[in-house]
């Protein structure tokens, strides 16, 4: 049902790359494709995250950011944001695609969910909270895809 899946956040340098390694690593049967909706376009994943990308034992070397697009929207199957204001971003840009837009952390926090923070330019640590959050939060999808 949902085998094209959609990871977006805003540079596309830090959070969606790894998320969607992190995906593509435990759903190998998925098509997994990140985005940003403010891409730093053609940057490779910022060094801290890809450290700890890598260290995961992820692979996110070849990644290039790329910005969002509509047509990208259209053909996924599940879109997957960081934040409330992304999934609103989204709507805005193709309405449609609402309805099959959720938080990649909604299963967090006891199924509560949570948005998952942006550790651009900030501390080594910020980075590590995030990975820690971005993998408990794809671990939690595999299990319900």
């Amino acid at each position: 049902m949902f085998n094209h899946i959609l990871v977006l956040c805003t540079g596309n340098i830090c959070r969606s790359p790894v998320a969607g390694a992190m995906l593509a690593s435990r759903l190998s049967d998925k098509q997994i494709e990140t985005a940003g909706l403010n891409a730093l376009e053609d940057r490779g994943v910022e060094p801290t995250a890809r450290a700890l990308a890598e260290a995961d034992g992820l692979d996110v070397s070849e990644h290039q950011a790329r910005q969002l697009t509509r047509e990208m929207l259209q053909r996924a199957d599940l879109v997957l944001v960081m934040s409330d204001g992304q999934r609103m971003a989204v709507g805005q840009m193709d309405p449609a695609a609402l309805g099959k837009t959720m938080l990649f952390g909604r299963w967090l926090d006891g199924g509560q969910g949570r948005e998952i923070p942006d550790p651009y330019r900030k501390s080594p640590e910020a980075f590590k909270h995030v990975h820690q959050l971005l993998s408990q939060a794809a671990d939690s999808w595999t299990s319900k895809l």
